[in-house]
């Protein structure tokens, strides 16, 4: 494995961590706040490069993502798309 596919592959697990964790603070206000929660905060703190990676693993299954946060970061990217599409 290059150094550069061994750092992208850390960087991976580290959003992958992060996205769950923020879940985990969201879990106990329920399903629908937990979705709502991690959707505002990735999309108020999270730079372009981290969103094109975690969208990326996304669509290639999303493995090690909780199933609110994989909802989250799916509504996110949908929203993102449609307002760029707007934009056009």
């Amino acid at each position: 494995m290059s150094h550069d596919t061994h750092e992208k592959s850390h960087t991976l697990d580290r959003l992958i961590y992060m996205a769950n964790q923020i879940g985990g603070f969201f879990a106990t206000q329920g399903h629908d706040k937990e979705v709502a929660g991690v959707a505002d905060h990735v999309e108020k703190f999270w730079n372009s490069r981290m969103l094109k990676q975690i969208y990326a693993h996304i669509a290639g299954g999303g493995e090690g993502l909780t199933p609110p946060v994989k909802e989250a970061l799916q509504m996110l990217e949908r929203k993102q798309q449609a307002q760029a599409a707007q934009q056009q």
